[in-house]
């Protein structure tokens, strides 16, 4: 038996807040988007890399407040990328964590926590 990947879907309450953080802050790209007519809520993937996720205002879809955890094997090279776009409502920085990670925790303007991270191999 085997298991592909984790899509986690966000909650997200404004369009324009999710694209500033998710694309021009984070430099993830949008795939694809979804509304059913056109005053409805937004569904939509973005991804960077191999990292996808799902962002919706459908409020049955998700919680505010989530976390997740993202692998990456260039943490440092990313959080400098980050703090070169003077992005007002973020200062990432990279904390050592007692099992042994290197994680940058970035909060967007929902609540949803990303963590970047180096994670540890077993």
């Amino acid at each position: 038996m085997s298991f592909g990947k984790t899509t986690p879907i966000l909650r997200i309450f404004d369009v324009a807040k999710a694209v500033a953080f998710y694309v021009d802050f984070l430099g993830f790209k949008i795939d694809w988007q979804h509304r059913f007519e056109a005053d409805f809520p937004l569904y939509l993937q973005i991804s960077r890399g191999d990292s996808v996720l799902h962002l919706s205002e459908h409020h049955g879809d998700c919680t505010p407040g989530s976390a997740l955890r993202i692998e990456t094997d260039e943490l440092e090279d990313f959080q400098r990328q980050l703090m070169a776009k003077e992005y007002v409502f973020a200062h990432p920085q990279i904390q050592a964590m007692p099992w042994g990670s290197q994680d940058m925790t970035v909060t967007d303007p929902f609540g949803n926590r990303l963590v970047f991270t180096n994670a540890i191999s077993v």
